[in-house]
């Protein structure tokens, strides 16, 4: 990481506070667990995201906004994360359902850093995280109006070849 020190104070790193506020105050959510999958860091963007509020996240597990038939998969991939140190999602946006504290579902994208001590070891998972629900509704709505128009040309084609025309 290059962080270039504020020369207007000498001693003081303030890339460092410009980093924090860009963590607590940037637009994407922002999520991080420990190794256990317990949320240690939930951001105001999380809060307006997710549905949850920082009081209600903090010291919580994962399973919070994973919903119950994602959990083994998701599990299953932290584990093998954590153990091994890697990801193959480190560059990757993934989209995936989350639970929302109304009931409903919401579709997030994200991607994931993995945090690593001095030692190299992996000692927590962020995520950077945007909701959109808004854009896969839109998307799941052209999807059917496709299948629809689809299902209509080959009915007015298979009038056609068979002589009758299209109702």
């Amino acid at each position: 990481m290059s962080i270039a020190p504020d020369t207007a104070a000498p001693g003081k790193n303030v890339s460092e506070e410009w980093l924090l506020q860009l963590a607590h105050q940037g637009a994407d959510a922002v999520v991080i667990a420990g190794p256990d999958g317990v949320i240690r860091f939930w951001n105001e963007a999380a809060a307006r995201t997710l549905g949850w509020s920082a009081d209600q996240a903090l010291g919580q597990s994962l399973d919070l906004i994973i919903p119950e038939r994602q959990r083994r998969p998701h599990w299953d991939g932290y584990a093998k994360v954590m153990a091994s140190g890697e990801t193959r999602y480190g560059d990757q946006l993934l989209r995936v359902p989350a639970l929302h504290p109304d009931g409903q579902r919401r579709s997030i994208a994200f991607t994931v850093t993995l945090l690593k001590d001095p030692a190299g070891a992996v000692s927590a998972i962020a995520a950077v995280i945007r909701d959109e629900t808004a854009r896969w509704n839109e998307e799941r709505e052209l999807r059917q109006q496709v299948r629809e128009l689809t299902a209509a040309l080959a009915l007015g084609r298979l009038a056609t070849e068979s002589g009758a025309a299209p109702a």
